[in-house]
Order: C-alpha cells, then sequence, then structure tokens
C-alpha cells in the first residue's frame, strides 16, 4: 500500500510539473581521480529505498547516465568490488550531474562473506546469477539451495525425504536406514546412487568414476554440511554430460575470528542406530581451518542389515598473499554393511522384515584429494583451479541369484572396484560493460583421467565378509580395465540487456575416450550343474568421440519475481556397467548406443523477504536412445537349442519424452500475519510435481508405454513452528504409483521388475537449543507405513528393498 501512495505522489508531482522527467548522469572515480568502468550506480527515493527507481552500470570511460527520472529526493549509491560504496542524497528539479568518488576498501580480510539480503529461515534459497566465490554463472537456471542448518530433521542418519523435501519433482530410493548411499532421480531418470547427476563436494567430483561409472558411493555426512546445491537442465553446460544436472554439498568452514571452535553431539536411535559427531575449525592468521570426524553403526530395521562407518574431513585455507589462496583438502571414508538381500512381492506382502540372505556384504574404501587455488586477477577478473583426485574401491559379494530361491551355500558372487581417478578443472570470470549494462562471461577448461579396475568371479563359501576370489588367476566371470579420458571446454556469457532483462548463452565441446582391456568366461552347465562349456574370451575395445553442445537462457525480472526460462542439449555416455557385467541373466547390446536429448525449462520463481518464496516450472526433456532393459528369448544351449530360454536384455530401448510441472511455495504464515517482525516462526511449505512420460517408437513391446521411474504425482508438504529456543517440525510424502522397467511389467516371480505402488510417509521432529547445548528427537515414519522405492537388479537384491518402518532418534549436542 505504502508503494502505491508513492507511486500515486510521484505521478501527481510529475503530472503538476507538465510531467518533467529529469536525468542524472556524472563519473564515477576512485581516491586518486582514475575513472572506474563497470561500477554500478542505483537510485531510490529517500521516502521508501525499496524502492529501485534506477540503476546503470559505468561505461568503459566510468560515466554513467539515470534518465526517467521524477522530481524528487533521491539516495544515490555507487558500489565496485574492492572499493567502499559511496552514498549521497540527492534532490533532483532538473537534469543532474554528480560525480561518485569510492575510496578503496583498506580494510585487509582474510575473507569477506556476501549474504544475499533474503533471511534463509525458510530452509531454502537461489543461487546468485553470477557466484563470484564459485566462480559459476547461474543466470536462468533451474537450481534450489538447501539450507541444512535450517532443517529440523533427523541429520544423523542423513534421512533424504527430509533433507530433499522442499526441492521439487526427486525421486528419492531409499536403500539403507543409516542414509550411507544417496539415491537422487528427478525427471524421469533413475535415482541409482545419483548416477544421472554430477555429484560434487565443495564444487569437484566425489562419484565413482564421472564418465563410465558415475555412481556415488560415499554420501557426505549431513551433520557436516551447510548447504545443498541443486542445478537442473541447462547445468550439462557448466558441469558435464548429464540429464539430471548438479548436486554440490557444501561443508561449513571453520569459526570466522575463533582460534578454536567446534561441535560435539551423540544420536541414539533404534534398531541400534548410534552416531558420534566431532568438527573443530577456526582462524589464524592468514589460515582458516576446519575437519570432521563421524561414527555411525546401525543393526538395521531387517534382519543382517548391519553397517558400521567412519568419515573423516580436514581443510586448510591459506592466503599466500592479498589475492592469492590455496585451500587443500582431505576426505576418508570406509564402511562395512551386511545386505539382507530383496524381497518377492509374496514375501513383501508377508512380511517386508523379513530377510532370506545372511551371507551378503558389501565394502567401501572412499579416499578424496582436492587443492583449489583462487587468484584475483583484477577487480573485474576471477580465476580459479581445482584439482582432485578418488583412490577408492568398493566389494559386493554374496549370492545375486533368484530371490526366489532358497540359498543353499557354497561359493558366492564377488565383485571387485578399485578406481584411481584424478582431474582439474579451471575457470576464469571476468565482468565488464557491454552497452551500458554489466556482463559477465565464464570460461572452463576440465581434464579428467580415470582408471578402473572391475572383477567378477567367485568368492569364498561361509557366511562371513571375506572378500578374496577363489581362482583370481582365472576368475569365473571377467577381469576388465577400464581406462577413460576426458577434455572439456565450455563457456556461458550473461548479457543483461537491460536492468531487467538478461540473455544467457553457453556452449560446451567433450572429447570422451572410454576403453576396455580384459576377458570375460561364458560356462554353460546342464541341469545337475555339469560343465557343458567354458570359453574364455579375450576383448579390447576403444570408443573415442567428440560432440559440442549448446544452450540459451533468458531471464526477466521485477522486484521481488522472476521469469527465467533455457533450453539446453544433453548427453550421456555409455557406462561401464552397459558394456561388461553379468548379472543373473543380464545380457547386454553390443551396438548399445550413447543417449542424447534436452532439457527446456519456462518458470517464475520469486521471495518476499524472510516472508515468502515460490518457485514452479514447466518443463520437457527429451531422451532419445534410452538405455533400459528387456525380455528377450533365444535357443537355451541346456537342451540342445530345442527349448527357448528368457533373458533380460540390456539395449537402447527407445526415445522417451517427458514433460511436467514442478512447484515449491514456502510461507512464514505467522511472520506475514504480524507484518513480518515477529519471535515465532510458523512456515508453511508444498512441494508438488505432476509428471507424463511415455516412449515414442523403439522395442517391440516398448512404444506407446509409461517410461519407467516417473510417478506421476510426487508431492510433499510440511509445517515447522519455532518459538524462542524450541522448534517441531512435520511433514508429509505421497509418491504415486510407477513401473521399474520399460515394459511395464505388474509383477514377475524374481520381483526385479514390477509395479511400484503409492506410498505415504511421514515425519516428525523437534529441536531445543539453550545456551550451547542442543538436543534433537523425533520419529520418522510416524506411522510406520510399509512401502518400497525400488527394486534392484543386483545388489542389494535383487527384489524389492523394504524402506524402513517407524523409527525414533534423540540427539544431543555441545558446542565448544
Amino acid at each position: 500500500m505504502r508503494r502505491l501512495l508513492y507511486a500515486v505522489s510521484l505521478l501527481a508531482l510529475a503530472s503538476g510539473a507538465d510531467a518533467q522527467t529529469v536525468s542524472l548522469s556524472g563519473t564515477v572515480l576512485d581516491a586518486s581521480g582514475a575513472t572506474l568502468p563497470g561500477a554500478a550506480v542505483e537510485v531510490r527515493l529517500v521516502a521508501d529505498t525499496t524502492v529501485l527507481a534506477g540503476a546503470a552500470v559505468a561505461d568503459a570511460n566510468g560515466d554513467y547516465r539515470i534518465a526517467g527520472l521524477a522530481p524528487a529526493a533521491y539516495r544515490v549509491r555507487a558500489s565496485f568490488v574492492g572499493y567502499q560504496p559511496a552514498v549521497q542524497t540527492v534532490s533532483l528539479r532538473a537534469d543532474t550531474r554528480l560525480d561518485l568518488q569510492l575510496a578503496e576498501d583498506a580494510v585487509a580480510l582474510g575473507e569477506v562473506v556476501v549474504r544475499d539480503e533474503r533471511d534463509a529461515s525458510l530452509g531454502i534459497e537461489r543461487l546468485r546469477p553470477v557466484d563470484l566465490d564459485g566462480v559459476a554463472i547461474y543466470e536462468a537456471k533451474k537450481n534450489e539451495v538447501v539450507v541444512v542448518g535450517e532443517l529440523t530433521a533427523n541429520l544423523a542418519a542423513n534421512v533424504s525425504r527430509q533433507a530433499y523435501a522442499r526441492v521439487a519433482g526427486l525421486n528419492i530410493w531409499e536403500s539403507d536406514g543409516a542414509g550411507v548411499q544417496l539415491g537422487l532421480g528427478g525427471r524421469g531418470l533413475s535415482p541409482n546412487r545419483n548416477a544421472n547427476f554430477n555429484t560434487r563436494q565443495n564444487g569437484y567430483d566425489i562419484a565413482a568414476d564421472a564418465l563410465g561409472y558415475p555412481e556415488s558411493y560415499y554420501t557426505p555426512p549431513l551433520q557436516a554440511v551447510e548447504r545443498i546445491e541443486v542445478v537442473r537442465g541447462a547445468a550439462s553446460l557448466q558441469y558435464g554430460t548429464q540429464f539430471g544436472g548438479l548436486v554440490n554439498f557444501v561443508f561449513r568452514d571453520g569459526a570466522e575470528g575463533d582460534l578454536l571452535a567446534g561441535r560435539v553431539s551423540q544420536t541414539v536411535g533404534s534398531y541400534g542406530l548410534r552416531t558420534t559427531f566431532a568438527t573443530v575449525g577456526g582462524e589464524a592468521g592468514p589460515s582458516r581451518y576446519t575437519g570432521f570426524y563421524q561414527y555411525k553403526t546401525s543393526d538395521g530395521w531387517r534382519p543382517n542389515a548391519g553397517i558400521d562407518q567412519h568419515t573423516g574431513y580436514g581443510a586448510v585455507r591459506v592466503a599466500l598473499t592479498d589475492r592469492l589462496s590455496v585451500r587443500p583438502e582431505a576426505t576418508l571414508m570406509t564402511y562395512l554393511a551386511q545386505q539382507p538381500g530383496g524381497l518377492t512381492d509374496a514375501q513383501f506382502a508377508d512380511d517386508p522384515r523379513q530377510s532370506n540372505r545372511e551371507r551378503n556384504w558389501f565394502q567401501v574404501d572412499w579416499t578424496l584429494l582436492a587443492l583449489r587455488a583462487d587468484y584475483t586477477v583484477s577487480d573485474q577478473t576471477t580465476l580459479n583451479s581445482r584439482f582432485f583426485g578418488l583412490v577408492a574401491g568398493r566389494d559386493a559379494l554374496g549370492n545375486l541369484g533368484r530371490i526366489d530361491r532358497i540359498d543353499f551355500g557354497g561359493p558366492r558372487d564377488l565383485l571387485r572396484d578399485t578406481y584411481r581417478n584424478w582431474g582439474n578443472e579451471t575457470r576464469v570470470l571476468h565482468r565488464y560493460a557491454l552497452g551500458g549494462q554489466p556482463a559477465t562471461v565464464l570460461a572452463g577448461v576440465r581434464y579428467y583421467q580415470g582408471s578402473t579396475r572391475r572383477r567378477q568371479g567367485l568368492g569364498p563359501a561361509g557366511a562371513e565378509p571375506d572378500f578374496t576370489y577363489l581362482s583370481p588367476d582365472n576368475l569365473e566371470g571377467s577381469d576388465f580395465d577400464l581406462p577413460s579420458r576426458n577434455v572439456a571446454v565450455f563457456a556461458e556469457h550473461v548479457v543483461n540487456l537491460s536492468p531487467r532483462v538478461s540473455l544467457t548463452p553457453g556452449i560446451r565441446f567433450e572429447h570422451i575416450w572410454t576403453a576396455s582391456e580384459g576377458y570375460f568366461r561364458t560356462i554353460t552347465r546342464d541341469l545337475a550343474g555339469n560343465v557343458l562349456s567354458d570359453i574364455r574370451t579375450e576383448e579390447t575395445l576403444s570408443s573415442p568421440r567428440s560432440f559440442v553442445f549448446a544452450g540459451l537462457g533468458a531471464s526477466v525480472r521485477g522486484d521481488t519475481w522472476e521469469l527465467y526460462a533455457n533450453v539446453s542439449q544433453n548427453y550421456r555416455a555409455i557406462t561401464f556397467n552397459d558394456l561388461r557385467v553379468r548379472v543373473g541373466d543380464l545380457e547386454v547390446d553390443p551396438d548399445l548406443a550413447d543417449e542424447r536429448g534436452y532439457n527446456a525449462d519456462l518458470g517464475i520463481r520469486g521471495a518476499v523477504g524472510s516472508l515468502a518464496t515460490y518457485d514452479v516450472t514447466a518443463f520437457r526433456l527429451v531422451y532419445d536412445d534410452r538405455i533400459g532393459t528387456v525380455l528377450r528369448t533365444a535357443p537355451n544351449p541346456v537342451f540342445g537349442g530345442l527349448v527357448d530360454r528368457t533373458f533380460r536384455f540390456r539395449t537402447n530401448v527407445a526415445d522417451a519424452r517427458i514433460w511436467g510441472i514442478e512447484s515449491f511455495a514456502e510461507v512464514d504464515v505467522w511472520k506475514l500475519a504480524a507484518g513480518g517482525d515477529a519471535p515465532t516462526r510458523v512456515s508453511v511449505f508444498t512441494n508438488a510435481a505432476f509428471l507424463s512420460a511415455e516412449y515414442a517408437t523403439g522395442e517391440p513391446g516398448v512404444g506407446g508405454n509409461e517410461v519407467e521411474l516417473v510417478p506421476g504425482v510426487n508431492v510433499k508438504a510440511g509445517i515447522t513452528v519455532g518459538t524462542g529456543p524450541v522448534e517441531v517440525a512435520a511433514q508429509i510424502g505421497h509418491v504415486g504409483e510407477h513401473f521399474s522397467d520399460a515394459t511395464n511389467a505388474i509383477r514377475v516371480p524374481s520381483a526385479i521388475e514390477g509395479l511400484i505402488p503409492a506410498y505415504t510417509v511421514v515425519d516428525l521432529s523437534t529441536s531445543v537449543e539453550v545456551g550451547r547445548v542442543r538436543v534433537e528427537a523425533g520419529a520418522n515414519n510416524l506411522l510406520d507405513a510399509r512401502y518400497f522405492t525400488r527394486r534392484a537388479t543386483g545388489y542389494p537384491g535383487p527384489g524389492i528393498i523394504p524402506s524402513e518402518g517407524r523409527s525414533v532418534y534423540l540427539t544431543a549436542g555441545v558446542r565448544l
């Protein structure tokens, strides 16, 4: 109402002056009198500084001009990186010239932290259009930032459906109750270990092999995370060849200004859950350091589901000069988990807590190393270089046979992977004036070198976690070296057509080389188990390819809203799993091809301070040559070819077309009613996605089918009530039924394909913080729903993987 009155007053004033408008112009200078091209100048009404009357960017000569101003009193502010802002008040009655002089910011700071004016108390933020710290461009891109510190949730157990409740449209697989492995999918993409997202930590890769095997066996503990950045669609231009986008975990940094500060917490929960977390950090001279350690153990909701995990991290940022800083980081994680196996539909209906496998084990060792260097070339130009490496392995041991058959013992399947990868990504971001408006260009280059060794054979009998081969020199399955190379060059450019309208074109060149060298054995047995044939095949494959893809974004901004649109091509290379892996009766098409397509977004988003935020997006995802699994038949050699056998065949099943609406809104109804100034918080959010997906043409029996892993309805809603030191949060989530494979099978005896029924889950969390002490408690799956989110074709199944029933937890922590 106030803004309307001011607008009416200005209109009347302008009318009284014969509709006169005036202009303000001048030059922006530093203390020495040198001009400052690219400096930002904004003009606001003195009567109400929330009203932006005009803005400009100094041109190459440092000159600015703002026209069309109504005669009134204005507050003029000029700013430039590295200088203290200059603020002056001027009463405009005619065209006026006003030179603005900025003093250099001479205060020596170890780090400058720039925070958005909007309060993050709603638990969700948006990335800045130009991120100077991350050296990235997010203008016109669909993105969300989960502010972990603002969540009242079970962070000790990494409960994904709570952590990502405000990110619209995510399909989340729940494979374990301890939150050891993360499975996020969106827009019809498989959630399997985040394989369709480029998953990063502090800006660098953490997956097994970015191209050949982009699965993440390591999930950063949420107790150590400050925020989670999620970018969709056009993220492919900056972060590589994937359809899902980017998920980046950003850790909390060491305390600023303190030599030593930290936190210690202990969590106990149902089914033997125990989590110990400790973190320390601080600042000493030009250095700022941080580190944490987490130990987690659990017996599991089902028998044979125990886990034991250790995670440690350390980093130090050293300012070598005023312009150059370096930050080495190291992460170590190891865990051993027993896996209870999958269930058939009948077994799940009878008792979802049962386990028919006690000899299945899984162990992971993950070591991440990184070195980040930031160099301020000038006030307009920033250079960032990130070196990163991975030394890791994962071992899977157990009975991979059909879950509807009894495990009679004997040797177990053993799959062992080792990963030795390293890479570098270097980015430069430059800001300048273009046509009187600020412009930003980002250019980068990436080199990645991966080396995976994958072995599959028979392991020892018994039930213990003994990860040794019976015949290490001639494995019953396969033994392959799988190297990969990737060189990429990319660029994006924010072109501001006016203070409110921008275009962001981008382009990326990729060269990919993947290869395999090794052998596999094909062993055929008769019904009595006797060997009919044993053929060892040596194989050497090499697949180089290069391509260019591009994208374009557009943004139109109001005072509190933004209309954004973008379209970007996508590409996903064949993975090592697609090339050579034997799991049960699965066979792989030797002519398998890479997947291609594009993402298109059109949305509107906005925020009103800390009172409300919203984002509604319509999207279309075209996914050509989608890789999937169908059933085929062929003559069975056991019966001399007289009888057919049925087997699962992995191939390019068809072209997929996916479209939908993703929406999110959150309102603090208490503050809204109180005018925005209230100690009590009652925020309500809703996150709803409605999708439709079908296959166009392709394999027989697939064309016209629904695309697998696409729930038509995916809704989450919640409320958070906080007053003083107490906060209570409740949320409910509903996911509609969907298929697990391209054939749209309802039910099969092995349970690895079939319908995933709709399910609804309710969670409740509370926290109390008094002084340095914080206590948290809650109940996950409060109504004890019986449901499952996935059907596994191999580990940790095969078959239905039940999600955990009701559990409770209690966390007590203290700040040091």
